[in-house]
């Protein structure tokens, strides 16, 4: 007997539609929340996923999630179709992953104030941006782990006041330490795949 796969799935500012394929065929559609912290998911066996990473921030509808449900074959093209183009939000996320950004700076660039922008993320069910610059900092020093540098010069490069600093940053998002998290390639390459930080352009991101 097949035991169940478990995985950990980490914050990475990302909403993701789930096609998931039962053994016998039987599928459902989930669109995920925002993670906070490491997920624990524990898979059945035989179990296949089909993933749709939105663009960072992105949300869809419920009709939407249904139609997926009735026809899993167009999920693409329905996704690719609802989230549309870039908007003022879109623009302000990608503003509050650049290294050493601030939530006010951020705001100034915009032309409004932090109280305002932070209205607009509430308006849009959003976390509030310190959540998607935080979150952006700690994926970006994830992925300086492969190079063999010391980890005070990533915390410098990343903007943390120190070692330490990023240290708890990495426990609480990841629930791992850099070193622990360095050592493991596999959880690095979940670390690598698009998302907040290192997001390439496209509305969605099959996986």
């Amino acid at each position: 007997m097949r035991e169940a796969e478990q995985h950990v799935v980490f914050p990475d500012g990302c909403r993701d539609v789930l096609v998931v394929r039962e053994p016998g065929g039987v599928h459902e559609v989930f669109l995920t929340e925002f993670d906070f912290g490491p997920r624990p998911a524990v898979l059945r066996p035989g179990t296949e996923i089909t993933g749709y990473r939105l663009k960072p921030g992105a949300d869809v509808s419920a009709p939407v999630v249904e139609a997926i449900a009735a026809n899993p074959d167009l999920a693409e093209t329905l996704l690719g179709d609802a989230c549309g183009d870039w908007n003022d939000l879109d623009e302000a996320i990608a503003a509050l992953t650049m290294p050493g950004a601030t939530v006010a700076a951020v705001a100034r660039s915009l032309g409004v104030s932090i109280r305002t922008m932070q209205r607009h993320f509430l308006s849009r069910n959003l976390p509030p941006p310190d959540f998607w610059r935080l979150l952006a900092r700690v994926r970006q020093a994830a992925r300086l782990l492969r190079v063999a540098a010391p980890l005070a010069e990533m915390a410098d490069e990343c903007g943390f006041s120190d070692q330490a600093h990023m240290t708890r940053d990495f426990t609480r998002w990841f629930g791992l330490t850099p070193v622990q998290l360095r050592g493991n390639e596999s959880l690095l390459k979940v670390l690598g795949q698009p998302a907040l930080g290192n997001w390439t352009g496209e509305q969605i991101s099959t996986r």
